[in-house]
């Protein structure tokens, strides 16, 4: 048994310590928000906050966790994530949809640390959150319409 705090709950998870937290996540505690895409750490889909920065949970063994506090798409909260998720829904962000839930995790931690990111940091901060439909353009502009949101 692997004990992990997840979204403010500390968790007993019955998991190989070289699972991947994704698959810790999804398949045992069936919280099925955050995406698997790649498997190789590429795409975004699968980020998670481990201690309120941004990873890639499909290469992020459970038994690697230890103490960290870890976030998902189902437990971020608090009015960072509460604008980015309402300017998400608003504009019309998604198109599919698939890889939303990582975009937004990406967005959240970009946002908690920079409330005025120029495009480069918005690039910098995004450029391992891969979209299939090629949203690229809503969702900058999607951060910065937050940006501009949490600094009224």
């Amino acid at each position: 048994m692997i004990t992990v705090n997840i979204n403010g709950t500390v968790r007993e998870v019955d998991a190989d310590p070289d699972m991947p937290l994704l698959w810790a996540i999804r398949d045992v505690l069936a919280m099925t928000g955050t995406k698997f895409g790649c498997g190789m750490a590429q795409c975004g889909a699968c980020t998670v906050h481990m201690d309120g920065q941004p990873i890639r949970s499909c290469q992020t063994a459970i038994g690697d966790v230890g103490a960290a506090k870890i976030t998902t798409i189902e437990g971020i909260g608090g009015k960072v994530a509460e604008t980015v998720q309402a300017v998400w829904a608003e504009l019309d962000v998604p198109q599919c949809g698939y890889c939303q839930s990582g975009q937004i995790m990406s967005a959240v931690a970009l946002l908690s640390e920079n409330r005025k990111p120029a495009d480069g940091d918005i690039d910098a901060a995004m450029s391992g959150n891969l979209c299939r439909c090629a949203t690229y353009h809503r969702i900058r502009g999607a951060i910065h319409e937050a940006a501009r949101r949490l600094e009224a």
